[in-house]
Parts: structure tokens; C-alpha cells; sequence
């Protein structure tokens, strides 16, 4: 329960800096803003200036509100917030609505909320480098840092390491009885075991464990014959100035490495051998790596959600209908043509592409449960 509260405060701190962005942005270009939502409707009660007297009063419930202000709501679904701009839907062309203004000015309210989702980024990021996260580092300099150790980073699905039990974060301490003091020995001794029951002692957040496995004797390129990715690490952490220049640094390395992931799973859709699987998952999965990186830490988990901002900022400013770079698509549309598209097909298009969206994280949803045993699970709760 703890960890499903923990992912509804990350998905709401994303979802409403992002609608943030096209607050400030409408306010600051003329655009009047009829409401702007903490969660969802309905709304349990907001406040608005009144007109004459200059105060803000309260309103209670979702009735209708007449106002040349902002209302400012508190909704009873947690899930982030949103905003409510004049004339978003290009029907109303008054001065102060979002259909009255430029194409540029549209174009910077609809890109305002990826923006902001990579400054939220960049900021959780720069926290992380204040309070310190272990972080790769070169065998050479393992005399700088005498707390070095060698950290699992990845296990990929389906493989002997998934299988006994390896995590995220796992400190390898001895591999076959033999303590583990470098990278090499580690892929020595599990490439020296291919095929036989090998024993790896490791630290789990202070608790030692012993599991056991068996090496793949053939295996993907890309997995290698446990399946996990490793490094030696070390907490590495920087006064605050350097580390909003290294926040800086991560976020825009993490956008460009997500920018290549996402154009070689595209190239793989259309039969390109890119070595690199098409793996994408959806809330059910994003609620499990919430879970494993509380456990490890608010640095991990303020990490996390860095990478989930930068995530939603990009998928947002692609030209998808329904989402803000499918709008700014059609703005750009207008402008070259010199004339809007029909608000009545526009509107069916960005219908259909949501419509799509629902249908892709049903299935995405419905494949998570799959992967992470959840049916199983559910199952062995009435057996």
C-alpha cells in the first residue's frame, strides 16, 4: 500500500509541474486560465478572488463558476492536476483566449509542460548529486573512494540471474566462495561456471544473502551468460553548485540516451535488426521499480522519478494526436497552410489517437501482469 501511495505522489508531482508549465506560460501571454486544478473532478472545494471586493472566497463543490479569475481547485482524485485555459478548443478568438493568440504563443503554452518536466528534472537531479548516489567509477580510481564496491545495475528478464532472485542494487560479495575485489573476476568466474550451479553471495541494503543459479552455456550477445549488468561503484556526492551543473549534464546525456532507445525500438517496428528489444512498461511495472527503489534509497527513488519526467516530457512532445505534440502538429499545420484545420476533424483525430492511447496501456497494462506474475500472485491468495 505504502509503495501504490509512493507512485501516486511521484505520478501527481509530475503531472502537475507539467500542467504547471502551461499555467505560467498562459498567464504570462495574456491567456485567461478559468481553473487550475490540484487533482482531478470532481472538485471537493477551490478558491477564487472575488472581483469587487479583492478577497478570495471559497467555493464549495463542482458548480459553475462565473469569474474574470483563476479558480484554484482541490479535486478528490490525487492524481497530479490540471488546467483549464479560455478557449483551448480554438472555438472562442477573444483577446485573452488560447484560440485568439499567435501560432507561436500556442506553440509555447502546448511546449511549456514538456519544459517543465525536464527543469523537474533536472532539479531532482541535481538534489541526487547533492545527497550522493553510488555511481559507476573507473577501476583506477577505486583509491579515491575506499567504500568502492561492485553493484549489480541491471538483471534482464527470463535469465538465471531473474530466476535466483538478483536485484537492482545487489552488492556481489563472493562469487564461488571467492571474495569479489574486481569487474574481471566477476565475469571470469561466472564465464569459468557456464553450465554448473554457481553460489553468489551478496548485500542487499545490509542483509547478506546467498543464492544460486546456473549460468547459461549459450545466451544473447547482449546478456551475457548470467544476465546482469555490473560496475564498480561508489558514493559520489557535490556541493550544490557543481551539482546543478552535473544535473544538468545527466539530464540532457539521459534525454539523448532515451532519444536513441526510442529510435531504434521505431527502426525495430519496421524490421531494422538493432540488437535492441522492444521493451516498454506501463503503470503495473512502474509501481514495482517505485517499490525497489524506495527500498533503496530517496536518492534512487528521486532518480527515478528525474527519469520518468524526462520520460513523460518526451513521449508528450511527440506529433501523437491527443497529446501536446499532436496539437502543436496542427498549429504548425494552420501556419503553413494559412488556415486552421476544421475544429470538427481535428477533434475526431485527437478522439481516435486517445482512444489509441487507452487501447496501447490496456495492452501494455495487461502484458505487465504477465511478466510480473500479478495473476499468479492474485491466484495464490484464494489457494
Amino acid at each position: 500500500m505504502l509503495t501504490v501511495l509512493i507512485f501516486l505522489i511521484l505520478l501527481g508531482l509530475l503531472v502537475l509541474v507539467h500542467e504547471l508549465g502551461h499555467f505560467l506560460v498562459a498567464r504570462r501571454n495574456g491567456i485567461k486560465v478559468d481553473e487550475f486544478g490540484f487533482g482531478f473532478p470532481p472538485r471537493m472545494f477551490g478558491v477564487v478572488k472575488d472581483d469587487a471586493t479583492g478577497r478570495y472566497k471559497i467555493i464549495w463543490g463542482s458548480k459553475e463558476v462565473e469569474s474574470p479569475e483563476t479558480v484554484y481547485s482541490f479535486n478528490w482524485l490525487p492524481l497530479g492536476g490540471f488546467v483549464k485555459i479560455k478557449g483551448e478548443d480554438g472555438q472562442n478568438h477573444d483577446s485573452d483566449s488560447f484560440g485568439g493568440k499567435s501560432a507561436w504563443i500556442r506553440v509555447k503554452v502546448l511546449g511549456a509542460g514538456v519544459f517543465m518536466n525536464f527543469v523537474l528534472a533536472w532539479v531532482l537531479i541535481s538534489i541526487v548529486f547533492t545527497l550522493g548516489l553510488p555511481q559507476p567509477i573507473d577501476p583506477g580510481q577505486r583509491a579515491e573512494y575506499p567504500n568502492a564496491k561492485i553493484q549489480i545495475l541491471e538483471v534482464k528478464k527470463g535469465t538465471p540471474a531473474e530466476k535466483m532472485g538478483l536485484q537492482l542494487g545487489d552488492e556481489v560479495v563472493s562469487i564461488a566462495g571467492e571474495k569479489i575485489t574486481s569487474l574481471k573476476q566477476v565475469t571470469d568466474t561466472i564465464l569459468a561456471n557456464k553450465g554448473k550451479i554457481l553460489e553468489m553471495k551478496i548485500d542487499r541494503l545490509g542483509k547478506e544473502m546467498t543464492l544460486s543459479g546456473t549460468p547459461r552455456t549459450e545466451y544473447p550477445p547482449t546478456e551475457g551468460s548470467l544476465g546482469i549488468s555490473f560496475s564498480e561503484t561508489a558514493i559520489v556526492s557535490y556541493p550544490w553548485y557543481l551539482a546543478i551543473y552535473h544535473g544538468a549534464e545527466a539530464t540532457y546525456n539521459i534525454t539523448i540516451a532515451i532519444l536513441q532507445a526510442f529510435g531504434k525500438m521505431i527502426a525495430g517496428l519496421f524490421g531494422e535488426k538493432t540488437g535492441v528489444p522492444v521493451d516498454v512498461t506501463g503503470p503495473v511495472g512502474i509501481v514495482i521499480l517505485t517499490k525497489q527503489m524506495s527500498d533503496l534509497g530517496i536518492a534512487y527513488l528521486l532518480q527515478f522519478a528525474a527519469l520518468l519526467s524526462i520520460n513523460l516530457g518526451i513521449i508528450n512532445i511527440l506529433p501523437i494526436p491527443a497529446l501536446d505534440g499532436g496539437r502543436i502538429l496542427f498549429v504548425l499545420i494552420e501556419k503553413l497552410k494559412g488556415s486552421p484545420v476544421s475544429r470538427r476533424t481535428e477533434g475526431m483525430i485527437h478522439q481516435i489517437g486517445f482512444i489509441l492511447l487507452l487501447l496501447l496501456m490496456f495492452f501494455i497494462t495487461v502484458r505487465d501482469f504477465s511478466n510480473f506474475h500479478i495473476f499468479q500472485k492474485i491466484g495464490n491468495l484464494f489457494s
